[in-house]
């Protein structure tokens, strides 16, 4: 069993461009569409609730879907085999870059992945979404979704409104078709505080321990609390590597973060390109660690919890709007690349004959999708 979760993911980490969105389409069409290991309705649970914990959200639904095909064991091997294939690649792309000053060319096989990913993404948000837009209520709480995060505001912050918004509105429903005079009964909502996971480690130039420990150290707690996208990351990684230890310049983390947007695989693994630059390979190693391994942590923690979540109607009222929340961002992250991505006539053409093979062979692997996408691109980039 776990040499089927190491082989799958190991694949994904290899495909997998374009960014959360499109990585977690992909899994669904993997792991639910084509070997059905899970039912669409748990798949779009586990990404309503990634949504609303610190870590990269598609590395944190690869460790989720090892878990429930494999245990612990699955959870680690779906994690490690997701995230092995960008670190290689960023790895050896920050050796290049180190000792060479340069990295290979890439750009004309991106602008064919990049229109042939956008409909991978779409495909997905219309299989999620039939199965979360369970009725009329939940569709216009999605719509608000989409359109406050249009608007600008935090992901996070949409998905939490949404799923607090909808699991009032859906439970209030549900008791009042039970019995009128049950919306008068109180109910409480008990949180516990995540604290102590969300405390900043606070590491300065000056601080006694070794440099790999202070890497580590920082690399641990932007793994801890990051929230939102990949780009989030610049924000964090500029406070602590460049402006408080000057350990980079903002030139040379401009170039890392570039990095890690062209690989495969979570963005994240600009950590691993980082840590070369800092300190060789075992500055990447313990970078690379100390940043992925709260998302193993949080899942561990996460994943018992959400079937039984369901057995409850108010956490299944809040989970069923943050499903269709979570739907919404995607739309929103959809629009975003496709502003960012449809720039000419010849996107349109990669967009448009990858949208025809997907919906017209829906059992064929995301991977063709991609491959054939990047060949498009090349030939139709050096024509120009």
């Amino acid at each position: 069993m776990n040499k089927q979760i190491a082989f799958l993911f190991l694949k994904l980490g290899f495909i997998a461009f374009g960014g959360p969105a499109a990585h977690i389409a992909m899994m669904e069409d993997e792991v639910v569409t084509k070997r059905k290991w899970m039912s669409q309705q748990h798949f779009l649970d586990l990404v309503g609730a990634t949504n609303l914990i610190p870590g990269p959200n598609s590395t944190e639904m690869a460790i989720h879907c090892g878990f429930h095909r494999g245990g612990i064991p699955g959870l680690l091997v779906a994690g490690a085999s997701f995230i092995f294939p960008a670190v290689l690649l960023t790895g050896a792309l920050a050796y290049l870059y180190v000792n060479y000053g340069t990295v290979p060319e890439v750009e004309p096989f991106l602008f064919g992945i990049k229109p042939a990913v956008i409909i991978i993404i779409l495909n997905a948000v219309y299989k999620l979404g039939k199965k979360a837009v369970k009725g009329w209520l939940l569709a216009v709480i999605g719509a608000g979704v989409l359109a406050v995060s249009l608007l600008g505001l935090n992901a996070i912050y949409s998905i939490l409104s949404g799923g607090i918004v909808g699991m009032i509105i859906l439970y209030s429903r549900d008791r009042f078709q039970a019995s009128p005079m049950a919306l008068i009964s109180p109910f409480l909502i008990k949180m516990k505080s995540q604290s102590p996971f969300l405390i900043p480690i606070s590491v300065t130039a000056t601080d006694s321990s070794v440099p790999l420990m202070k890497l580590f150290l920082i690399f641990l707690k932007v793994g801890a609390i990051l929230f939102g996208s990949g780009y989030v990351l610049v924000a964090y990684l500029d406070a602590e590597l460049v402006q408080s230890l000057g350990w980079l310049t903002a030139n040379e983390l401009i170039d890392a973060i570039a990095i890690g947007q062209f690989t495969p695989g979570p963005v994240l693994s600009t950590s691993t390109f980082i840590g070369y630059q800092i300190n060789g390979i075992p500055g990447a190693i313990v970078a690379t660690l100390g940043i992925f391994l709260p998302s193993f942590f949080f899942v561990a923690i996460l994943n018992p919890l959400i079937p039984k979540l369901r057995q409850s109607k108010l956490a299944s009222a809040f989970l069923d709007a943050v499903n269709v929340s979570a739907v919404a961002i995607m739309i929103t992250a959809t629009i975003h690349l496709g502003q960012e991505v449809m720039l000419d006539w010849r996107s349109w053409v990669i967009a448009a004959l990858s949208a025809i093979v997907v919906f017209s062979f829906k059992k064929l692997n995301s991977a063709y999708i991609v491959l054939g996408g990047a060949v498009i691109g090349y030939l139709l980039y050096t024509i120009g």
